[in-house]
């Protein structure tokens, strides 16, 4: 958390606060897939942000699947003010490899960048170095770059504009 609350503010030009929440997520666990249903758990993270163009990054070590995917590393809202990320899959020792700290924590802060792009109303871009590309394994994390391609930082940009202009 303090390496992204370091990280996160110069790729959005605001500034990043932190603070310790617990959610119920017992309704959003589903014992036959032993994961929890992130779009219940993102709809609680939505309920508690405020409606004042700030953004709401959730960070969790849970394990997170929507029903279509057999995991998901997060969820967002696009143009919302809510972002969901697990941790889960995006350590080492997950696929019984030694731990690497510095590798963890690029993966950490390309899927936080990833979820806040959407909730910012970015999509998923074709382009295969940006951060915005969609990732269906912890390889395709690793194989996409950490910053937004010139299309998606343009896109940010006007988006960040309309929000401070509204």
């Amino acid at each position: 958390m303090d390496y992204l609350a370091f990280t996160l503010p110069a790729t959005f030009g605001a500034p990043c606060g932190q603070s310790s929440i617990q959610l119920d997520g017992a309704d959003a666990y589903n014992p036959t897939r032993q994961q929890y249903h992130s779009t219940l758990l993102l709809r609680k993270l939505h309920d508690m942000g405020e409606n004042d163009g700030r953004k709401l990054l959730g960070v969790t070590g849970l394990d997170l699947f929507v029903p279509i995917f057999t995991f998901v590393f997060g969820e967002a809202q696009v143009g919302g003010c809510a972002a969901l990320m697990s941790t889960h899959r995006l350590r080492q020792e997950f696929y019984g490899l030694p731990d690497d700290r510095d590798l963890f924590f690029a993966r950490a802060e390309k899927e936080a960048t990833h979820e806040l792009g959407h909730a910012y109303g970015l999509t998923h871009c074709r382009s295969f170095d940006c951060v915005m590309r969609f990732s269906n394994s912890v390889e395709d994390v690793d194989l996409k770059g950490s910053d937004f391609c010139n299309l998606c930082a343009a896109r940010l940009r006007v988006q960040s504009d309309s929000t401070m202009a509204a």
